[in-house]
């Protein structure tokens, strides 16, 4: 007897304090109303709201100076 067969792994999210949210891929987002898919092993998400390629970030959290 064998039990039933495992799914996909659930895929491993990490925060960046102060930077993107890290996802292992390849993913599909729902982003403004359409599906983006990534290939990629790893994707970087935008968690700051200035990237100008989101949902992906493109490192503007860098540019900005903390207080």
């Amino acid at each position: 007897m064998s039990g039933p067969e495992p799914g996909p792994a659930a895929p491993r999210i990490r925060l960046i304090r102060g930077g993107p949210v890290i996802v292992d891929g390849p993913i599909d987002i729902d982003h403004d109303g359409e599906t983006v898919h990534c290939d990629r092993f790893r994707v970087a998400l935008c968690a700051c709201g200035r990237s100008k390629i989101k949902p992906f970030c493109d490192t503007s959290h860098r540019r900005t100076r903390r207080r």
